[in-house]
């Protein structure tokens, strides 16, 4: 499917410019009728169980399938931080306590980080918005426990090292946690190349579907010192033996599962991973890395000042630019149908498949007639 005919799956674009998919996906006509479908499941059936959690599972094997993992290395979680959190409480801190993040980690899985009691958290800062391998390796050593790095910073879009960053903290016998969110959906994700140990996103984001539930991946091996602290009655062997006084764990990443998920979620998760698996990820990715050299080059051109990185191998799907009152700029835009994402100091507009170069014309229209 090429971008034309993906475009035309999203029936808002034809009055509205999406440029806010770091914040949340356009709506498909797939999910929406997937939503549909779980309204009538409710209507129809009053309790249909066995259907949910067999959406639930699809969820599970759709994502497996597009990072390259096995359905027994996913655990349904209900967000990121829920799968950092499982992720730290099964480390021993007190043998490793270095816990190595960026200051361009979103704050939902920092925070995480911050919050273990007994691990030192050690922050690699940016240059000039780029986090660079040697900044990271630089904090890795014996004591590090774990090493947290995004695919993609939330802020302005950077690339990070992720490569690099592992093979600096396998070397140095500490565990990698890859956040990609701002990632997964427009960039193409092998968890076996990458070789990290886990990796969080979700699904409301490039993914497509709604906000309520995420996956972690669990590489197949990895041991942990204790069991994960939340647990719930899916993270039994057997959910349905009904056992209040046993506490077994799965060997696989199920065990990382809490309670019930969110069941409207995992249709609109499944609908969205149809959907791209329409599409050749390459393609989404070619896509969108050329929808973001046009928008930078032509941003900057209009004299706005770029936070993105001037680099395009080093630029994610999104472009971000400085400007006074970034909120107040998103809401105006948002008046001529232009949705874009405000984050601190900066107006990110980040692209997917969707997109083209349109979309560049109408944001570039609209700034102009915002400034008068």
């Amino acid at each position: 499917m090429d971008a034309a005919r993906f475009r035309a799956l999203f029936p808002s674009l034809a009055d509205t410019v999406h440029l806010a998919s770091c914040s949340q996906g356009a709506a498909s006509e797939q999910m929406v009728s997937a939503m549909q479908e779980f309204q009538w499941s409710l209507r129809s059936e009053g309790a249909p169980w066995g259907t949910w959690m067999g959406k639930v599972d699809e969820a599970r094997r759709a994502f497996a399938a597009h990072i390259g993992a096995s359905p027994d290395e996913i655990a349904i979680v209900s967000c990121a931080s829920e799968g950092a959190f499982q992720v730290a409480s099964t480390l021993d801190w007190a043998r490793r306590p270095g816990i190595v993040t960026t200051d361009m980690e979103f704050p939902s899985v920092a925070h995480v980080w911050l919050a273990q009691r007994g691990a030192e958290v050690r922050h690699v800062k940016d240059r000039d918005g780029i986090v660079r391998a040697d900044d990271y390796a630089a904090l890795i050593d014996g004591t590090a426990g774990l090493v947290s790095v995004p695919l993609v910073s939330y802020r302005n879009g950077v690339r990070l090292p992720v490569g690099e960053v592992v093979e600096a903290a396998h070397a140095a016998g500490a565990r990698v946690f890859v956040d990609a969110y701002q990632a997964a959906g427009v960039a193409p994700i092998d968890v076996k190349a990458l070789g990290c140990d886990y990796l969080v996103t979700g699904a409301l984001k490039y993914l497509l579907g709604v906000p309520g539930i995420a996956f972690l991946y669990v590489r197949e091996g990895v041991r942990d010192a204790r069991p994960p602290q939340l647990t719930g009655w899916f993270g039994r062997t057997d959910p349905f033996s009904f056992d209040p006084r046993s506490l077994d764990f799965p060997e696989h990443a199920r065990r990382f599962e809490t309670g019930t998920p969110a069941i409207p979620a995992a249709y609109a998760a499944v609908a969205g991973m149809r959907t791209l698996a329409g599409a050749d990820p390459a393609a989404i990715d070619a896509h969108v890395r050329e929808l973001t050299a046009v928008a930078h080059e032509r941003l900057a051109e209009a004299g706005y000042a770029i936070a993105s990185p001037a680099d395009p191998a080093l630029r994610g799907p999104q472009v971000a630019i400085k400007v006074d009152d970034p909120d107040g700029l998103a809401a105006a835009l948002a008046g001529r149908r232009v949705v874009t994402s405000p984050r601190g100091d900066l107006l990110r507009l980040s692209f997917h498949y969707y997109n083209d170069v349109s979309d560049v014309d109408a944001l570039l229209g609209a700034l102009r007639d915002l400034r008068g």
